[in-house]
C-alpha cells in the first residue's frame, strides 16, 4: 500500500525524542543525529515529543531550525511515561503530524490512522541473547517491538544484520524494511588536530604512554575480558584502557582486573573520547553481537585502526579497514594488535582504509538516505 501526503513546503514529522533529551550516547546520539539531519535539510519540520528532559540535554535543540518541542502538560506531568505511551497520540493529530517516527524500537498506542508510522529497530538482542536480560525486561522489549513492527508502515533497520534478524526472528515482511545506516556523533566528524588535546586527556585520565583503547559498557556481550586476556600477550609497555561503565557481575569482574597495565575509566567525559581514541595505538571492540557497532566507526573517524569481531554487523561497519577475529579467540586479537603496535607502515595502511570506509556513514549521506525514506511516502 502506498501513502501520499499533501504537498507542503515542509513535511511535518513527529519524533519520539525521549532518548534525544535524556541519553548521552547510543540511542541519544542516534536520535539527535536523525532529527538534526532532517531539519537541517530544509525539507522537514520536526515536532519532538519527550516526557521530560535531563538538564544536560534540555537545550540541545537551540539553533536547530523548524523544530517544536512538546512535553506533557497539566496532570500528565505526574504520569510522563503514560503520556509517552498513550496520551500524546491525540496531540500528534492536533499538531498536524504526517509521519510519526519512533527512533528507539517502539511506537505509542493509538496513533491516528491517517498518520504514517515509522519505527527504527537497532537490534534484536533480546531474541538472540535473551540471557542478557531479566525476564521482565525481555518481555517488555519483545512486546513493544512486536507491536511497533506490526503497526508500522515502514521499519527502518540500522544495518543489513538487523534487517536479516527482523525477517528471520520476527517474520517482518522484507519489503516493509528499509536499511538506513547510522552515523556517530558530529564531534567525530569535525575534529581539527589543533583542537584535540591528547596530552590533556592523558593527564586527566592517567593514561599509559602506549595503550590500546576499548570503548563500551562493560558487560558480558561487549566481551571486554577477551581484550584483557589479549593484552597479556603483548609487550608489557603496552597497556589497555577500557572506557565504559560496569554493568552487573561481569562489569565488577572486569573492574577487579584493573592494575598498572589495565586502566578502566568509568566516567570519561564524552567530549574527550576523540582525544582518547587518537592517542591510542589501536582500538579493540570484540563484542559478541551488535546492531551496528558505533565504536568501530568512531575509531575510523579518529584515525585509529580497529580490531573487532568478525560477526553480526561489525564487518558492515568496518569493511576492509578493520581487522577481524573470533570474539572467543584472544590469541588472534592479540596478534592483530601486536602487528598494529609494531608495524607503523601497516598501521598507516589501515588508517587510510578507515578514511575511505567511514565516508559510507558520513552524517550528510545518512541524513539524505533517511530523507529519501520520508520522500517515498509522497512529495515534500
Amino acid at each position: 500500500m502506498r501513502f501520499f501526503v499533501r504537498y507542503m513546503e515542509r513535511m511535518i514529522i513527529g519524533y519520539d525524542a525521549k532518548r534525544a533529551f535524556c541519553n548521552g550516547t547510543g540511542l541519544g546520539n542516534y536520535s539527535r543525529g536523525v532529527i538534526a539531519g532532517a531539519v537541517e535539510s530544509g525539507e522537514v519540520e520536526a515536532v519532538l515529543y519527550t516526557p521530560y528532559a535531563k538538564s544536560r540535554y534540555e537545550h540541545w535543540t537551540e539553533g536547530l531550525p523548524h523544530t517544536r518541542v512538546k512535553m506533557p502538560q497539566g496532570w500528565w506531568k505526574c504520569e510522563p511515561s503514560l503520556w509517552r505511551t498513550l496520551a500524546k497520540a491525540q496531540e500528534v493529530e492536533e499538531d498536524g503530524v504526517q509521519i510519526y517516527h519512533g527512533l528507539s524500537q517502539e511506537l505509542p498506542l493509538g496513533l491516528p490512522k491517517k498518520t504514517i508510522k515509522m519505527v527504527t529497530v537497532h537490534d534484536l538482542i533480546a531474541w538472540r541473547y535473551p540471557q542478557y536480560f531479566s525476564p521482565f525486561d525481555r518481555a517488555i522489549y519483545r512486546k513493544k517491538m512486536r507491536y511497533a513492527c506490526r503497526v508500522a508502515d515502514v521499519v527502518v533497520a540500522i544495518s543489513e544484520q538487523t534487517k536479516q534478524d527482523l525477517v528471520e526472528l520476527m517474520e517482518v515482511p522484507e519489503e516493509k524494511i528499509k536499511v538506513v545506516y547510522q552515523t556517530c556523533d558530529s564531534m567525530f566528524w569535525n575534529m581539527e588536530n589543533e583542537n584535540l588535546n591528547i596530552e590533556a586527556a592523558h593527564e586527566k585520565y592517567h593514561l599509559p604512554d602506549k595503550y590500546i583503547v576499548c570503548v563500551g559498557t562493560i558487560e558480558e556481550r561487549k566481551n571486554q575480558l577477551c581484550a584483557i586476556r589479549a593484552i597479556q600477550r603483548l609487550p608489557e609497555e603496552i597497556g589497555l584502557v577500557i572506557v565504559g561503565r560496569p554493568r552487573g557481575k561481569y562489569g565488577q569482574e572486569a573492574l577487579r582486573e584493573a592494575n598498572d597495565r589495565i586502566r578502566i575509566v568509568t566516567h570519561a567525559d564524552f567530549a574527550d573520547f576523540p582525544a582518547i581514541y587518537r592517542g591510542s595505538l589501536a582500538s579493540v571492540y570484540i563484542s559478541r553481537f551488535e546492531g551496528f557497532g558505533i565504536p568501530v566507526l568512531e575509531s575510523m573517524c579518529c584515525d585509529t585502526p580497529v580490531v573487532t569481531s568478525g560477526v553480526s554487523s561489525m564487518p558492515e561497519a568496518g569493511g576492509e579497514a578493520a581487522l577481524y577475529a573470533n570474539p572467543d579467540d584472544d590469541a588472534a586479537v592479540a596478534e592483530h594488535l601486536l602487528r598494529l603496535a609494531t608495524n607503523e607502515a601497516f598501521r598507516q595502511e589501515c588508517i587510510e582504509k578507515g578514511r575511505i570506509q567511514k565516508k559510507r556513514f558520513a552524517p550528510e549521506r545518512v541524513a539524505q538516505d533517511m530523507i529519501e525514506v520520508y520522500r517515498s511516502f509522497g512529495t515534500i
